[in-house]
């Protein structure tokens, strides 16, 4: 099996009101590259957030008593503390330099997603209010387009509890399932297996974040192309929420 990782160069600076599935379209055309049959699209949150104008001003923001305190316990800009305070369902945990939020999307992460990477200086772009709707409205787009099947996946860098560095996750998804449930698959030696689910989204979101990078790199959207288990797990009505653990399973908080 071979799988391929095509990042797509030639999208240009996402403003308000660009239409994202035809940029990509037109911008793989450029580079003669065909949308084919189970190709899985991934792109970066930060381009779904500038084309739906949920990019944040900072200075719009007056912080509250409990910004002003939560600033001082973390050293962060006490307006970027409000802002995560406004997209966060819980706080969780703060420490020198983080908060650890639960996000109105039920996503636990640093800072409710905020990201204030690829935007000018003073703007911050929140989590997109609805990653699923936002990646299916494009999938249903490129595939009427195209005439081809493929999956959308939103991701967004993000850490990991208990591990150093930041990788690609799946925050939206339309188009296949976001997890793997393999109960009853047998392994090498015939054993059955009990409980192992994959998370597929996030394997997927990750991968394409090699190419993405954290930082310069200027590809927000990347092909992933040779996905043998796509049929399988097909799904035009999925969203992200099987990824989301409880907070009752959640051993953590």
């Amino acid at each position: 099996m071979c799988v391929e990782l095509i990042g797509i160069s030639r999208i240009p600076l996402i403003s308000e009101g660009d239409k994202l599935a035809e940029i990509i379209v037109n911008a793989s055309l450029l580079e003669n590259i065909t949308i084919h049959n189970g190709d899985i699209i991934v792109i970066a949150e930060t381009a779904i957030a500038k084309s739906e104008g949920t990019i944040i001003d900072l200075e719009s923001l007056t912080p509250s008593k409990l910004a002003m305190e939560l600033s001082k316990k973390t050293g962060k800009d006490p307006k970027l503390v409000q802002l995560i305070i406004n997209e966060s369902a819980e706080i969780i945990k703060v420490g020198p330099n983080f908060i650890i939020s639960e996000t109105k999307h039920g996503f636990v992460c640093a800072n409710a997603g905020i990201d204030e990477s690829n935007v000018e200086e003073g703007l911050a772009t929140p989590i997109p209010e609805n990653p699923d709707k936002s990646a299916e409205q494009i999938r249903i787009i490129i595939e009427n387009i195209t005439g081809k099947q493929v999956a959308i996946i939103i991701s967004d860098t993000q850490g990991r509890s208990f591990r150093e560095g930041a990788v690609g996750v799946a925050i939206g998804i339309s188009g296949i399932e976001p997890l793997w449930d393999r109960m009853g698959d047998r392994d090498l030696y015939g054993n059955e297996l009990q409980t192992t689910s994959v998370a597929v989204a996030d394997e997927l979101a990750s991968a394409a974040s090699i190419l993405m990078g954290q930082a310069d790199e200027g590809i927000p959207v990347v092909i992933i192309r040779g996905v043998d288990y796509f049929k399988k797990l097909r799904n035009e009505d999925t969203t992200i929420k099987p990824l989301i653990r409880p907070k009752k399973y959640d051993l953590f908080r």
